[in-house]
């Protein structure tokens, strides 16, 4: 449940508090799901943001320091593999959107969420079908929940060799899936994603 957040300044209190919220991990047989919740500074406007999986990874990096610097606020949430496998995948990302969008500080007095479906928050909240993509906000939100994500499965790499996560980042590549049949499956594998599910039965 360990979520960073940080505050930015200027707020005032005649802002109307709007954060954009994505995640990413989502598809991948290892890892968090990751989640990032951000409201912008209408007064520090951040140019070229787009869908994360859009952008070249040295853009995506420049912005995600661009827009921490920037930002009103930002947070992080995530669902660890253990939650992903008793709560299923869809509600361990909606879990996760819900504790980043909580950790912000200010709160939003409305969320965005890229996707078809709105995690339960106190604030009001509406679910936009590619979002990430046509709405800055949302596209901020998918930067940092990217290059966070994309950081943590590096570090796994080094803990977990062998499996090529920092390439591949957990995704059902024919690499990882080689290497879970040579090497076996570890702790941060998705027990009931089908694919390990197989491997475990077998």
């Amino acid at each position: 449940m360990s979520m960073d957040s940080q505050s930015g300044l200027g707020f005032t209190s005649q802002v109307t508090l709007v954060a954009g919220v994505d995640e990413v991990g989502r598809g991948p047989l290892a890892g968090p799901v990751v989640t990032a919740a951000v409201i912008l500074d209408p007064a520090r406007p951040i140019a070229g943001l787009a869908d994360s999986k859009a952008l070249p990874e040295k853009r995506r990096e420049a912005l995600f320091d661009e827009i921490r610097a920037k930002a009103l606020c930002w947070a992080l949430g995530r669902a660890e593999v253990e939650e992903i496998d008793e709560l299923n995948i869809l509600q361990a990302t909606l879990l996760a959107m819900r504790r980043a969008v909580l950790a912000l500080d200010p709160s939003p007095q409305h969320a965005l969420i890229d996707g078809n479906r709105c995690p339960d928050l106190p604030c009001s909240a509406e679910a936009i079908i590619k979002g990430d993509g046509t709405v800055a906000v949302i596209s901020a939100a998918s930067i940092i929940a990217k290059v966070s994500r994309d950081r943590e499965m590096v570090a796994l790499d080094a803990e977990y060799p062998g499996y090529g996560l920092a390439g591949h980042k957990g995704y059902p590549t024919k690499a990882h899936m080689a290497a879970l049949v040579e090497l076996g499956v570890t702790p941060i594998h998705r027990k009931s994603f089908a694919p390990v599910r197989r491997l475990l039965e077998n």
